[in-house]
């Protein structure tokens, strides 16, 4: 399964950024290998959230590790068929083992108001 985890850093060690739409990267990692790319986020001035999971989806990301999502990325995410799973902090490799055992709760909500900023 591809995952991505909103992060600080380019690998695996960085820390879970908190937020989605404006996160500085998504690291895509292969749930069975953990091979990780990094992909800096690059967001516009409006639409940030809506414009990430549409990256998302189109890198094929089936499930999603962020600390908090609006509205409108929620709305996306879920069209696109991403699962969208809570880490409020660590690393992206401790959401990892977080998720393999089962402590991360998915949500089916958005996490945050509209326009909630980072």
């Amino acid at each position: 399964m591809k995952i991505c985890i909103t992060a600080r850093g380019k690998d695996l060690e960085a820390l879970v950024d908190p937020v989605f739409g404006r996160a500085r990267f998504f690291l895509f990692v292969d749930s069975e290998t953990r091979e990780t790319e990094a992909v800096e986020n690059a967001p516009g001035a409006h639409g940030a959230g809506v414009q990430a999971a549409q990256l998302l989806a189109d890198r094929g990301a089936e499930l999603l590790i962020t600390g908090n999502v609006g509205p409108n990325a929620q709305r996306g995410l879920a069209a696109s068929g991403i699962k969208v799973y809570l880490s409020r902090e660590g690393t992206a490799a401790g959401a990892l083992d977080d998720l393999d055992a089962g402590r991360l709760a998915e949500t089916l909500a958005p996490t945050r108001p509209q326009h909630g900023g980072s």
